[in-house]
């Protein structure tokens, strides 16, 4: 809505830079977990966290390229606090694995930013038997979020700071299938569209933000819970599909890194977003899912329930 440098009502627009949403912003004593940091948005994520003097766990599936990161951005930052951990999100052992050592090393946890994701891969299975897309970008997060809201909570209730719950969901969520999230059809293969089942991810990603702040709100916790859009940019989320990766990621328009790293941080540590929960933002600013499904609160409830028997199968 923003794309040509009008600012909305936040006074940013999706041209506004990293310094400029972040200017002033001390994140000292702040810890994130960042999800996804070794790749694209989540590298600058990472290193401009840790810039404003947040401690930035990064949860990653290659640990060597994470230590390089790591090492990278030390360079140019001495100070910075930064830890690596390894996580694969399409497996829910490794997820558990992860949250288990994360809640042993009793660090603190403030704001759990929920970014890592791929994008229209060919249909197959997680190592649960899930589809591949619904299972990293959803399933992987809702369990990790579920492990570590205890430990959030604490660190909220004895700090006496806000939480954040950050989880990067697409306008691509509009290209999910016509029911929005298909609950019965989830690893249905002959029925399977790539574009459809990312979208589909998507909404879910916005539901389970709605459903989470719902819950967080009703007992009375300092949490928040949103989502965003995160731009169209050039990464690796779509290495699976050739079509993305050769063609649409190369348009002229398409929104850098940088600007796309800054929404996250907007909402992940800006004073303007205290005590909002529950809701979508893009481009820096307040915006409402483009679907029915994607705002449906009944949907966010039966997604809710239907996540928690899948990650109590496992």
């Amino acid at each position: 809505m923003w794309i040509f440098g009008w600012k909305g009502p936040s006074g940013f627009s999706a041209r506004s830079t990293a310094e400029e949403v972040t200017e002033g912003i001390d994140a000292t004593g702040l810890t994130a977990i960042v999800t996804g940091a070794t790749s694209g948005i989540g590298v600058d994520t990472t290193r401009v966290l840790a810039l404003r003097g947040a401690h930035v766990v990064m949860a990653v599936r290659n640990v060597e390229a994470g230590k390089k990161l790591k090492e990278s951005i030390l360079n140019e930052i001495p100070s910075a606090k930064i830890d690596v951990m390894q996580l694969e999100l399409s497996s829910m052992a490794s997820v558990r694995k992860f949250a288990s050592e994360y809640i042993a090393s009793c660090l603190p946890l403030n704001i759990l930013i929920n970014n890592a994701g791929i994008m229209a891969p060919p249909f197959s299975l997680s190592p649960d038997g899930i589809e591949l897309q619904f299972a990293t970008n959803h399933v992987g997060h809702f369990l990790l979020t579920h492990l570590l809201l205890d430990t959030m909570k604490k660190t909220a209730r004895e700090s006496n700071r806000e939480g954040r719950i950050v989880l990067v969901s697409s306008d691509g969520h509009k290209f999910a299938y016509n029911e929005g999230i298909r609950l019965d059809k989830i690893n249905n293969e002959a029925e399977y569209n790539c574009y459809r089942a990312y979208g589909q991810s998507k909404v879910a990603n916005i539901l389970h933000a709605k459903e989470l702040a719902r819950r967080l709100k009703e007992e009375g916790v300092n949490i928040t819970a949103n989502s965003l859009h995160p731009g169209e940019i050039a990464t690796n989320l779509a290495r699976n599909n050739g079509l993305l990766n050769g063609n649409i990621y190369a348009h002229q328009c398409l929104d850098s890194i940088k600007l796309s790293m800054l929404r996250r941080l907007y909402v992940a540590l800006h004073p303007q977003v205290k005590g909002v929960s529950g809701e979508f933002f893009k481009d820096s600013n307040l915006s409402k899912p483009g679907t029915a499904p994607a705002q449906d609160e009944e949907l966010a409830k039966q997604l809710w329930d239907f996540s928690m028997k899948m990650i109590k199968k496992q």
